[in-house]
């Protein structure tokens, strides 16, 4: 073998290790946050909630167990250590999802030219 054909090998390895790489790296183990899987294990009422906001750089969504028992309309802060602030709203209708081990899906408001997607899940 020579060398361009060497190349040409390592080329096509390269070009399919890396996108099946990353269909790996992205499937759901079940350990690395919100799952849709169904698990029946997962309980806001017991457990609380976790989220996870999209394109994340330092924000925080805490949404507690006793939130999601009273059921009442929140809004949230969510600046964590971002260095500034979004509001989040929980509605009545996204408590008793999560009442029902539902996952729910809100946006924050724009700050700073940008805004961000949470999803929040059962604990």
């Amino acid at each position: 073998m020579d060398r361009k054909d060497f190349i040409k090998r390592m080329a096509g390895v390269v070009f399919f290790t890396i996108p099946v790489m990353s269909v790996l790296s992205c499937s759901d183990s079940g350990d690395d946050g919100p799952s849709t899987s169904g698990n029946s294990a997962r309980d806001c009422l017991k457990n609380g909630t976790q989220s996870s906001i999209s394109s994340n750089h330092g924000h925080t969504l805490q949404v507690s167990k006793d939130d999601v028992e009273s059921g009442i309309a929140k809004q949230y802060a969510i600046a964590g250590s971002s260095g500034h602030d979004h509001n989040v709203s929980i509605s009545s209708d996204d408590f008793s999802k999560l009442k029902s081990n539902q996952q729910i899906q809100v946006g924050s408001t724009t700050s700073n030219g940008h805004n961000h997607s949470i999803t929040v899940s059962c604990a």
